[in-house]
């Protein structure tokens, strides 16, 4: 076994484009042209995967305060009391992401539909 049809490759592919130091430029600026051109397409198809899942989702935000006008507790453990205040952060269809003001166990998921019966969220 020998390597010579390797070397014959080499040289014969070195002499046609002018010796050995222009065919490892070569072979270097298409390293880094192919390198440059992934980076550039699996950043475009990463993007255009995250607007889609983002239009997907239908998530709003909002940084509006709410005020709480009725005593009442959710279904999962959340309890609101006359004057707490509270900010959406995210909706999700009957879910939304709440921040209470002041409380140290944010952020509570909780039913929209609640949230428009015990205060001033619309």
């Amino acid at each position: 076994m020998s390597n010579l049809g390797a070397y014959q490759w080499i040289t014969a592919t070195s002499k046609k484009v002018g010796g050995p130091v222009n065919l490892l430029l070569l072979t270097g600026v298409g390293a880094i042209a192919a390198w440059e051109s992934g980076k550039w397409i699996v950043r475009r198809c990463s993007d255009a995967i995250a607007d889609h899942i983002n239009k997907k989702a239908n998530v709003h935000t909002t940084s509006e305060l709410y005020t709480v006008k009725l005593d009442d507790k959710s279904n999962e453990g959340v309890a609101f009391c006359i004057g707490d205040q509270f900010r959406v952060l995210e909706i999700d269809g009957d879910a939304a992401l709440i921040e209470k003001i002041g409380c140290r166990g944010n952020p509570y998921f909780v039913s929209t539909n609640l949230l428009r019966r015990i205060s001033d969220y619309k």
